[in-house]
């Protein structure tokens, strides 16, 4: 069976040595309710619940995956009993307002808990994650009212949550969904159509489902600016909070899919079901993206998760796997051969995945600092400056992250050999789990065109700029015993300032240059804020003694060494431009001839 071990002490040198979270808390009147004694004995417990409780129903739920019988869907066995003691923990309600019954607990350390839940069982997290998304949707746009009859209880997990967004026919483009919204008399609307690729559109998790489902009224303006948002429940709620009828929702099949089989994904049917307005009409992406800016860091965590499961796993057996013999001489002489950890070529792999682990661990809870900073803070040169950052990182939070966590998730899966490719030992499913991560939410490549297009180019590199401007700051601040990461760092802040003024150069001249240098650019700005991460991990760990310390500086020098020269490829490729892609006609890709 596979292993995971919550990297506990990792989350905690994240924490507190690299990013003194405490005093970042405490300083702040809103989360002065949380201390580092606080945070560990959360992360503690959500191990256990990780390692105890959804790791073993991983595999299995895999095997069995979630079933649609009869216009019902069934989730596999153990689910139910693990989402009843995930809700009782008051885990879904981990980072929401105690207004509504939550424990009102920073995005800084609920992303290491979501972690380690997406480590151990990416399908069952996926559940209460939509949970959460809508409830953040809601709080931010849904009337008192709204608040009151549904936060409470899907922060409970008596109810769930889930998002209705892409139609057969409109995936990114959501401005061209037909889903009709017909205005009641009472207020309400009836809401017509088809949405496919719902996860957790139908389940037997809890008593009732909150969709939150995007439509357009008759007399809407075309496209986007013509998209609203409503509540449309599976049961109806009675005044007095209780359920009433069945609403006309139902799911008409689930996704036969490469991975995350125990996640009910459903093609939901909308025949006049009875929906409530959220915000006003019109308005309804704003809403959404509350929601969808949500999951997609969450998708990044995805990828840091089962990178993480990946890496330990392969660690495992290749410390523990004999083949062949050290090329500097025999290491193991009373064995019959040395461990494949002799291998230069093993460790690459494995220094690989755990080089962009601890990096894409100390990100996520940069990222997510930001978003405290947006929530909480009173300052509003303080806001206004974290929301750039959020809008700029969030497309490098999802696709980079996954990106890098699925080379790495091959790569462990290779350190096993033939048997990577066999059920028993995880790996293979781990690929197929983890794949979905770089589709879902927005394809990679959207995210990329994002962070270009929207975040870079359209405010003339002024989010960059000011990230940039940090990184310089706190670059020129290290000492000089640290001149292996403090150039380094210095040098892709130059590097990636060139590349962008060219790329808006380029971009004003050429209309097809930024979709074209889109990806190699992400990957840049990706590789970027990882030497960013290395240098404030290496500050920390410069000013501690001890093996574990020693550690992170030699990983932060592998990093920059091994991994970091990625970024000249991507600059090349970035300058050579759009017309070596565009010059092939539409026929070259059909004919064969």
């Amino acid at each position: 069976m596979p292993i995971y071990n919550a990297p506990l002490a990792d989350m905690r040198f994240i924490l507190n040595d690299v990013f003194n979270a405490e005093q970042f808390w405490q300083s702040n009147e809103k989360l002065a309710h949380v201390d580092a004694a606080t945070a560990e004995a959360i992360l503690e417990e959500m191990a256990k619940f990780a390692q105890n409780v959804t790791l073993p129903i991983n595999r299995t739920g895999d095997e069995e995956g979630a079933h649609y019988e009869n216009g019902k869907v069934s989730t596999p066995t153990g689910f139910k009993e693990a989402f009843r003691q995930y809700a009782e923990g008051g885990w879904i309600g981990l980072g929401a307002d105690e207004e509504w019954g939550g424990q009102g607990m920073p995005k800084m350390l609920t992303v290491l808990a979501d972690e380690m839940l997406f480590a151990t069982n990416p399908s069952f997290m996926l559940y209460p994650l939509l949970s959460v998304g809508a409830g953040m949707a809601l709080n931010s746009y849904a009337s008192q009212e709204q608040k009151e009859t549904y936060l409470p209880k899907i922060y409970s997990g008596e109810w769930s949550g889930t998002m209705c967004l892409t139609e057969p026919h409109a995936g990114t483009d959501l401005g061209i969904i037909k889903t009709k919204a017909e205005r009641n008399t009472d207020g309400s609307y009836n809401i017509t159509g088809t949405k496919i690729f719902i996860t957790g559109g139908d389940h037997d998790l809890a008593e009732n489902i909150i969709h939150l489902v995007l439509a357009k009224t008759p007399d809407a303006p075309a496209g986007s600016r013509g998209i609203s948002l409503f509540i449309v429940p599976k049961f109806l709620v009675n005044t007095d909070g209780s359920l009433g009828e069945r609403n006309a929702v139902a799911p008409g099949s689930i996704e036969h899919k490469m991975g995350i089989k125990a996640s009910a994904t459903c093609v939901m049917n909308f025949d006049g079901a009875k929906g409530f307005l959220v915000g006003q009409e019109n308005h309804g992406l704003a809403a959404m993206f509350v929601m969808m800016n949500y999951e997609r860091l969450s998708m990044g965590i995805q990828g840091l998760g089962a990178s993480e499961f990946a890496y330990q796993n392969a660690a495992q057996y290749a410390t523990d796997r004999i083949q062949g013999r050290s090329a500097s001489g025999v290491k193991s002489p009373n064995k019959a051969a040395d461990s494949i950890l002799v291998h230069g070529d093993v460790r690459r792999m494995l220094l690989n995945a755990r080089a962009n682990n601890e990096a894409s661990r100390a990100f996520a809870v940069y990222v997510g600092q930001q978003l405290d900073i947006t929530k909480f803070s009173t300052d509003p040169e303080a806001i206004a400056k974290a929301n750039n950052r959020v809008a700029l990182l969030t497309p490098i939070a999802k696709a980079y992250l996954t990106d890098t966590a699925f080379n790495a998730v091959i790569d462990a899966q290779m350190c096993f050999g033939g048997h990577g490719y066999i059920r028993e030992w995880g790996m293979e499913q781990c690929v197929r789990d983890l794949r979905i991560a770089q589709i879902y939410e927005g394809t990679n490549g959207v995210q990329s065109q994002d962070l270009i297009g929207r975040k870079t180019i359209k405010c003339n590199g002024e989010f960059i700029a000011e990230y940039i401007a940090e990184i310089r700051d706190f670059a020129n601040d290290l000492d000089t015993d640290l001149n292996f990461i403090k150039d380094a760092t210095l040098d892709v802040a130059t590097e990636v300032d060139m590349i962008t003024q060219y790329i808006i150069e380029q971009a004003n001249e050429n209309s097809e240059f930024s979709n074209a240098a889109a990806v190699d650019y992400l990957h840049a700005v990706g590789l970027l804020s990882f030497t960013y991460m290395y240098a404030r991990i290496a500050k920390a760990a410069k000013a501690k003694s001890g093996e574990f310390y020693q550690n992170k500086l030699a990983l932060a020098h592998y990093f920059i060494q091994r991994i970091l020269p990625d970024l000249t490829a991507r600059i090349a490729k970035i300058k050579a431009g759009s017309d070596v892609i565009m010059n092939f006609s539409e026929d070259y890709f059909t004919n064969q001839a």
